[in-house]
């Protein structure tokens, strides 16, 4: 679906860029009990470790705000910002949508269900699906922008389009 203008080769590279942010982020705080299981396969995330460097040291010179000044940088500088590409505005809209998602999760990990619940299995559980569901997710949208197309996910996709239109 590329009907909203041209879709180059540097298009697709900089509409791919915000999936790592969700990445990052799902790998800081999820992945921690797949890693306990499957150690070896940590090193496919090896590329990221500058950009998880960097990442950080954002979030620790600016703790609690650091994630948020990002997510509302990227809104207001990209997402409503007409006179970026569609595409790239849609790409940056969905990953901060997974993003909103990770953290919603999150939070209702850290007030409800960990004082219930405590460690163990339901929380690898809980950790092993929001991190594989978010690398999944990501990994889809950053192939099919790669391609030049649209990512369609359920509900995220719809809610992108609406912050873009």
């Amino acid at each position: 679906m590329t009907w909203r203008g041209e879709v180059t080769v540097l298009n697709r590279i900089l509409a791919s860029l915000p999936y790592l942010l969700p990445i990052m982020d799902s790998y800081l705080f999820f992945s921690r009990p797949f890693f306990a299981e499957f150690p070896e396969l940590e090193v496919i995330f090896l590329p990221l470790t500058p950009l998880l460097v960097v990442y950080t040291s954002i979030l620790r010179f600016i703790p609690l705000i650091g994630g948020l000044l990002i997510f509302v940088l990227l809104f207001a500088l990209v997402v409503r910002n007409e006179s970026i590409n569609h595409f790239i505005r849609f790409n940056t809209s969905q990953s901060i949508i997974i993003g909103i998602a990770m953290s919603l999760v999150s939070i209702i990990w850290q007030y409800v269900l960990d004082p219930v619940l405590g460690g163990g299995f339901i929380t690898s559980v809980i950790f092993n699906v929001v991190f594989l569901g978010t690398l999944a997710a990501c990994i889809y949208s950053m192939v099919l922008s790669w391609m030049g197309r649209y990512a369609e996910i359920p509900t995220l996709s719809d809610a992108a389009y609406a912050q873009v239109r």
